[in-house]
């Protein structure tokens, strides 16, 4: 009987630490989510909640969620399962995007090693373009704007104002 306490003590412990438990998140956002990729198609409301680098993602439609991404050593989309961040970006954006291209957008962050960063007054611009994409990057107090012309990618968080 001792044994056994030990064992499912053991087992829930293993889970909790190993990720399976649910996050708590220190800031949770409400946004305008705009989200066109060749995988997911949404326009509405929704929150980004983060705690240093795990984020979640979670929409809504008709004030019901219907859809939770969340980013941590892998992305996790609800109804698909948990992917490598590689394998993320090929099955949703775009192959040759870094890793963690998808986190520093939801984070309002420099992409490419801030590859031409242009500050503004309050925020910052960048465009990156390669043969493989075409992206025009634009962070400021209330909007978060990524668009990859050449791969048909729009990622766009705008702040609600109450």
């Amino acid at each position: 009987m001792v044994f056994l306490r030990f064992l499912l003590i053991g087992i829930f412990a293993l889970l909790y630490f190993s990720g399976c438990a649910t996050k708590e998140y220190k800031k949770s956002e409400a946004k305008l989510i705009i989200l066109k990729t060749p995988q997911i198609k949404f326009a509405d409301t929704g929150y980004i909640r983060h705690n240093g680098d795990a984020v979640q993602l979670e929409l809504y439609s008709g004030g019901q969620p219907i859809k939770r991404i969340e980013i941590g050593k892998l992305i996790c989309v609800d109804d698909e399962g948990c992917l490598s961040k590689s394998s993320f970006n090929s099955d949703y954006l775009h192959k040759s995007y870094p890793d963690n291209l998808l986190l520093h957008v939801i984070l309002g962050q420099t992409l490419f090693e801030s590859e031409n960063l242009i500050k503004t007054d309050d925020g910052f611009e960048q465009k990156i373009r390669s043969k493989e994409y075409d992206i025009s990057y634009k962070v400021n107090k209330n909007e978060i704007y990524f668009k990859d012309k050449k791969n048909h990618i729009l990622i766009r968080f705008k702040t609600i104002l109450l």
